[in-house]
């Protein structure tokens, strides 16, 4: 079995289509996924996205990119992770890529879902891109190996992913290792442990070889795996199995999903 630990599935790429996605992850062997929140404000959506289905979790946290809307505080943020079914605060954590300027905004909001994390208890889903060093930074100044958690849909350098590990993080790869020009992230995979690998789509973004240039979702994960896989020189079964066995760890969800 497989497990999509980052999707969004309450975006409009998947409006009146979630029988169908959930039918296409049945057929995939993938069992669960984690809907993960970007704003404040999408929170009631996933909220009630995920609450009538056992093998779907959320979490709460406004995107680094998201500079408008509700600025979200600690108060605020551990209020909505006592809901049923949010497992973890974010995503979160610094994009030097999309953004420029000025960017301290960005780094106090990052401290402000370190430090509702470490209030409540539960792992962080950590966004980083083209800011690896100032991530690791505030990572280490907040404490953030009190709750550890997931850098999701790794991109930056093995020393970085080292780091993380250090910290009690996972390291999750997305399609974006299926990418024929990805040799740096690959060579990162092959050098992760398979215990503290998670895999993921970031549907509807990052469609994997084969499904490239089409919207992804959590069915494609498995061809995450199978590049794992490939790289490693292990079995599909067993990057299946363990990639698995680390999201229920790190979330503190029962595999069996009618355990809820």
């Amino acid at each position: 079995m497989f497990v999509d630990s980052h999707c969004h599935l309450d975006f409009p790429d998947f409006a009146g289509r979630l029988a169908e996605t959930l039918a296409a992850m049945a057929r995939a062997e993938v069992t669960h996924a984690l809907c993960v929140c970007v704003s404040l404000d999408g929170f009631a959506a996933i909220g009630a996205l995920v609450g009538g289905h056992p093998n779907l979790h959320a979490t709460v946290g406004v995107h680094p990119d998201h500079n408008d809307g509700r600025q979200p505080t600690v108060e605020q943020l551990c209020r909505l992770a006592d809901y049923p079914k949010v497992v973890a605060i974010g995503e979160t954590g610094l994009d030097y890529y999309r953004l420029t300027g000025e960017m301290e905004w960005q780094r106090e909001r990052f401290r402000t879902h370190v430090r509702a994390a470490r209030a409540c208890g539960k792992p962080l889903v950590i966004h980083t891109r083209e800011a690896g060093e100032d991530t690791m930074r505030i990572m280490i100044e907040e404490r953030a190996e009190d709750v550890g958690g997931v850098m999701h849909c790794f991109t930056e350098s093995i020393e970085i992913a080292q780091r993380a590990i250090e910290l009690g993080f996972f390291i999750s790869f997305s399609g974006i290792v299926t990418f024929r020009n990805a040799t740096a992230l690959k060579e990162v995979a092959r050098a992760v442990p398979l215990d503290k690998i998670l895999i993921e789509t970031d549907s509807p973004y990052l469609a994997p070889v084969p499904h490239r240039g089409k919207v992804n979702q959590p069915a494609y994960v498995r061809h995450v795996a199978e590049e794992i896989a490939r790289l490693k020189g292990l079995e599909l079964s067993e990057v299946a199995t363990r990639t698995s066995a680390n999201y229920f760890q790190l979330f503190k969800i029962p595999s069996d999903p009618v355990q809820r």
